[in-house]
């Protein structure tokens, strides 16, 4: 689904590729990515514009001078009302191979400080608004994610069906619980959560969108536990009460047990 821009921004989209059309590197693809990429933007959305190159293209620390315009145009779109985070240019020829690495079911998720589990690359590539792009790059990518390749879904189920079963009965949770331990359980329940999103997303086949709009995506899935909604709120946003921890353990083993009964059996 194509998102639909203001005027405005259609202008501020117009002007920043005419300025990222006159860098270096060559053959390109010019895209937006975040929330516009995955039909998601809103009123609060920014613009993550992508630069996908062919040749060099240096970073502000190798070429102050080629970045520094950037920075006051920037800030003048934002004055106007429209939020750029910026560009990330990146190397095709690094990308076809990091690319092939997640096809072939090495899960090289890449810590970022602007991503709470991790910036997922087929996920990137996948979900792009392409804005200029006559070497057809997206779409040579988006070929070798479609369909969803079988070694990264295996290699998910594992990794997080892995940690899910891992946790379930897992004594040092139990006693965690029974001691009121809040920083350990809200962390950790944050994070099996994550492992039931991971699987379910692998089993429906589709992409895992980040840390956004996880719940919305995974409602319409045919393969998912029942209520999975409420579920997941009540488990990460527990009713106040003596009881409180023993109860999010209690639906939380529930809703592992609902999603590992969802995987093939061996």
């Amino acid at each position: 689904m194509n998102p639909t821009f203001t005027p405005l921004q259609q202008e501020a989209i117009a002007e920043f590729t005419a300025f990222f059309r006159a860098w270096p590197g060559g053959r390109r693809a010019i895209t937006i990515g975040g929330s516009t990429g995955k039909g998601l933007a809103d009123a609060r959305s920014d613009f993550d514009f992508r630069i996908f190159h062919e040749e060099d293209l240096p970073w502000p620390d190798r070429d102050p001078e080629l970045w520094k315009p950037l920075w006051p145009l920037l800030e003048s779109w934002k004055a106007r009302g429209v939020t750029v985070d910026g560009v990330w240019p990146r190397r095709i020829a690094d990308l076809d191979a990091q690319l092939q690495r997640w096809i072939d079911g090495h899960l090289d998720v890449e810590p970022k400080e602007w991503s709470i589990w991790g910036y997922h690359l087929p996920t990137d590539i996948f979900n792009q608004y392409i804005i200029e792009d006559d070497a057809g790059i997206i779409a040579r990518w988006r070929g070798w994610l479609t369909p969803f390749p079988p070694k990264l879904k295996a290699a998910i189920l594992a990794k997080h069906g892995g940690s899910l079963r891992y946790w379930h009965s897992d004594y040092h949770y139990e006693n965690k619980v029974a001691r009121r331990d809040p920083v350990f359980l809200a962390g950790l329940s944050a994070r099996l959560v994550h492992d039931v999103m991971q699987v379910l997303f692998a089993l429906n086949e589709t992409y895992f969108p980040g840390d956004g709009a996880n719940l919305s995506h995974a409602e319409k899935f045919t393969l998912r536990p029942t209520d999975l909604t409420p579920r997941v709120s009540a488990i990460l946003y527990p009713a106040p009460g003596d009881d409180i921890f023993v109860r999010q353990h209690a639906a939380l083993r529930a809703l592992i047990d609902d999603t590992l009964a969802l995987l093939p059996h061996p």
